[in-house]
């Protein structure tokens, strides 16, 4: 006890000494479920994350926005995504809500830590700004946005073996003439791990007077399927039983492991296994898990580098995901552009040069050394040359035991693991936090814990600081609300109102049924009216629009 109240002093007393403020980092995965790490009941081996979870808390009911863009300009803002600008994907509409990236009148975590003395950097996936050329505009870039260096993609999506808008600082570069990085296989995933650790040993080296600010944003398990080969071989059979066993031995697991109620039971299935392609369908979660996997060993990098320089004690780890499964069903047919085929025996495009830049966009057409990419169910994803997402059923599974995916607002949409480690912050070892949390917090806790200010000008802060749950203390606020696509949702308490776009409002008591399988709306119409007044104030307040959006009114 007398340990708890010194620590607590330390936190909160002005006194406390810049050397004595953590460093911080915020770690992201992309496109995966709330229970696809062995800490949240997965078969998935992802030892290094667990341990953090076993040495730190694991929030079980954390959120975030439901899609990529969304969520980052949550994460980096501390803002609901319509008041970052960023209301949907990264069109400009005109509206205030809907700029095309971050805008002027939002502070960036990193724009805030700087000013509070941090060192800052990004590596991973940025995906704040639809300008994404090598001749900008670069407003939007990272170092236009407080970070002091950055290694990774301005663009969303694309291959692991060549991301294309790969860009070091503000230059955008060629994966295969970077004289600074020349690994025996390129691997985004890898490249990331690889930047992160440079970036925490250069620091140390040549500011080791001042706490960092690292943000680490990979694009595992996002697709396309890409992955190693030795990676694939050690899943091997894993899935060849099919959807249903994994979800119903995730289902048991993260129940033992205090995370979910196992009586509320599971949202519907959604695929048969006996009319699927089988080996087909078990390849892509091979390559699924591949994908966790190899990030997993990363993060295992990033925390022995801050245990080699000394700084692992000292440094808040946060772990979370962007979105739940993604049931997007991209490349799982073939097109004109994107063959079914095998492989073929010789290249058909001509090669491209190391220093050219890879295509363009989230959908290559050729690998670099001219073969075609394929989409299909025969094509076996993993390779280079392949272009699969995993699909529904799969997806289903990564969301275990909720309903619905990436884009909706229903839990399995918003759901994800909060990992947090901090020894010198708090003292709790494997334990839980039960309070509803959203990554609109993080901002407000790095605000907290760095003793930053937040200029007066910059739209006020949303979120809330998450210390009081580290020492599991409740989270006082009015509401957390979403929109994305016209899905809607708010969460006041045990009470969750949700709709998805053009649908009518659904009611569902969390604490009774977070499946969101019993629909109270019929027996409770004034909570309805209640909950739905709130939103439409929230939603005027934070500039949403209805869904479809406007066109701009030049168009």
């Amino acid at each position: 006890m007398i340990q708890m109240f010194a620590v607590l002093i330390t936190l909160y007393s002005p006194a406390w000494d810049e050397p004595q403020r953590p460093n911080v980092v915020v770690i992201l995965s992309d496109d995966m479920g709330f229970s696809d790490l062995g800490c949240y009941g997965s078969e998935i081996a992802t030892p290094n994350l667990d341990a953090l979870a076993a040495n730190g808390l694991r929030f079980t009911q954390f959120y975030n926005t439901g899609r990529c863009c969304p969520t980052r300009a949550s994460l980096l803002t501390g803002l609901y995504p319509h008041q970052a600008g960023v209301g949907h994907m990264l069109e400009n509409t005109g509206k205030p809500g809907y700029s095309g990236g971050l805008n002027n009148t939002c502070e960036t975590l990193a724009e805030m830590a700087r000013s509070a003395g941090y060192g800052t950097y990004a590596v991973g996936k940025w995906h704040v700004t639809n300008s994404t050329t090598a001749n900008g505009p670069h407003a939007n870039w990272p170092l236009k946005r407080g970070f002091d260096r950055f290694y990774g993609t301005i663009h969303g999506a694309g291959s692991f073996f060549d991301p294309s808008s790969l860009v070091r600082n503000d230059t955008m570069i060629s994966a295969y003439a970077d004289p600074q990085y020349k690994p025996e296989t390129y691997y985004y995933t890898d490249a990331i791990s690889d930047h992160a650790t440079r970036f925490i040993r250069e620091h140390q080296r040549d500011m080791k007077s001042k706490p960092f600010l690292l943000y680490v944003a990979y694009t595992a398990a996002h697709w396309p399927m890409h992955a190693l080969p030795e990676d694939i071989a050690r899943q091997k059979g894993k899935y060849d039983g099919g959807y249903e066993p994994v979800r119903n031995a995730r289902l048991e697991k993260s129940a033992r492991l205090g995370l979910v109620d196992a009586k509320q039971g599971m949202a519907p299935p959604i695929g048969d296994w006996e009319k699927q392609d089988k080996l087909w369908e078990a390849a892509c979660m091979e390559v699924y898990a591949a994908m966790v996997e190899r990030m997993d060993r990363g993060i295992g990098q990033v925390v022995e580098e801050l245990r080699k320089a000394d700084q692992l004690q000292n440094t808040l780890i946060l772990f979370l995901q962007d979105n739940g499964g993604c049931a997007e069903g991209i490349g799982r047919t073939g097109n004109k552009n994107h063959p079914n085929i095998p492989r073929p025996g010789a290249p058909t495009f001509p090669a491209m040069k190391s220093t050219d830049f890879a295509t363009a966009g989230s959908v290559p057409a050729q690998t670099r050394d001219g073969y075609p990419v394929r989409m299909g169910n025969k094509v076996v994803p993993g390779a280079a040359d392949t272009y699969v997402a995993y699909g529904r059923n799969w997806a289903t599974v990564s969301n275990t035991p909720f309903r619905e995916y990436k884009h909706w607002v229903h839990e399995g949409g918003i759901s994800t693991p909060l990992i947090a480690h901090w020894p010198n912050g708090f003292p709790a070892k494997g334990e839980l936090r039960n309070q509803p949390g959203h990554l609109i917090d993080i901002m407000a806790t790095v605000k907290d814990i760095a003793r930053a200010k937040y200029p007066a000008h910059a739209t006020p802060l949303a979120g809330k600081s998450l210390v009081d749950a580290f020492w599991n203390k409740p989270i006082e606020r009015e509401a957390l609300y979403w929109e994305h696509e016209g899905n809607r949702a708010v969460r006041q308490g045990d009470w969750k109102l949700v709709a998805k776009h053009q649908g009518d409002w659904e009611l569902y008591n969390i604490a009774k049924d977070r499946v969101e399988s019993n629909n109270l709306a019929a027996k409770h119409p004034d909570k309805i009216k209640e909950l739905a007044a709130m939103y439409a104030v929230w939603a005027k307040r934070s500039q949403v629009e209805p869904w479809p959006l406007a066109k701009k009114e030049s168009d």
